[in-house]
């Protein structure tokens, strides 16, 4: 019987209420989708869990453009190429970096055989046991916060505004309130499309790891997503990113950032009470070497 933990979840054109609660590799994760308030047609965003095993797997969030054509069909190809190519990998191979390259390029190749000027933003992180790596292409963001409120990871935005904010032209603030913040200059779907490799990062056990599109990171800052990520359990921040995201897409006060977006996102923390399943259950593993 195959273990429903290791199935791959593709969230593509929802509208949730509320987050979905799962575990996945030596953590859990929540993971939420939706689209736009008071918008009817479908939602752009899309988010994936694709295990590999017990301790591996791939977390990924995607952005279908906004007014370009087919910006929810650009996201999806994403994140089926993305399963295709991680459920590929041998179980004892280590494969993850090459699988997630070779998917992104090979979906960058199809949105454009589209043929319709769609494209879509993408964020993955590559989980192997405790250790992390993210990739990105576009504004689709990766934020990791340590319990004490440090941030450890913050990719910058392929955009005009992201790379201001980088290089100290624009400050956090400013960048928020920009009236260009929405223009990007890199995605999948484009003949001159980068996929931007971060190192390998070691997780502590209190660390969270938050993926998003700009329908988060447009309406609360850096600092307002560390205080609401940093030491809630995983439901109660699924639920208050939702519940402020909305708040300032309907009614922002004075200075408060907004943009009305679909939002998706995914928040990852290790489990402190994780066991590896070998060790949970010794008589089965042995039943199995003897099958063998």
């Amino acid at each position: 019987m195959s273990d429903p933990s290791l199935e791959a979840r593709l969230f593509t054109d929802q509208n949730m209420s509320e987050a979905r609660f799962l575990p996945f590799g030596r953590g859990r994760v929540t993971v939420f989708s939706a689209r736009c308030p008071d918008k009817e047609s479908p939602n752009e965003d899309g988010a994936a869990l694709i295990p590999v095993d017990a301790e591996r797997g791939v977390l990924v969030v995607a952005d279908g453009l906004g007014g370009r054509p087919a910006g929810e069909s650009a996201a999806g190809i994403a994140l089926r190429c993305l399963k295709r190519s991680v459920a590929q990998i041998r179980p004892e191979g280590n494969g993850l970096r090459t699988a997630i390259l070779d998917a992104l390029d090979e979906a960058n190749q199809k949105v454009m055989a589209l043929g319709i000027g769609a494209g879509t933003t993408v964020a993955v992180v590559e989980i192997n046991g405790t250790t992390l790596r993210p990739y990105h292409v576009g504004d689709s963001a990766i934020f990791i916060v340590g319990q004490r409120a440090k941030i450890k990871v913050q990719t910058v935005a392929h955009s005009p505004v992201g790379y201001a904010v980088e290089s100290g032209m624009l400050d956090e603030t400013e960048a928020m309130h920009h009236e260009e913040r929405h223009i990007i200059s890199n995605m999948l779907g484009a003949s001159d499309m980068r996929i931007e490799v971060g190192s390998p990062i070691k997780l502590a056990q209190r660390d969270t790891v938050l993926l998003a599109t700009d329908g988060l990171f447009d309406n609360l800052s850096p600092q307002e997503l560390v205080e609401v990520v940093r030491t809630k359990p995983l439901p109660v921040v699924a639920r208050r990113l939702v519940e402020v995201s909305k708040e300032r897409m309907h009614e922002p006060r004075p200075g408060d950032p907004s943009k009305h977006d679909d939002l998706t996102f995914i928040v990852f923390r290790l489990d402190p009470a994780w066991t590896p399943r070998a060790a949970v259950a010794p008589a089965d593993a042995s039943r199995q070497r003897k099958a063998v």
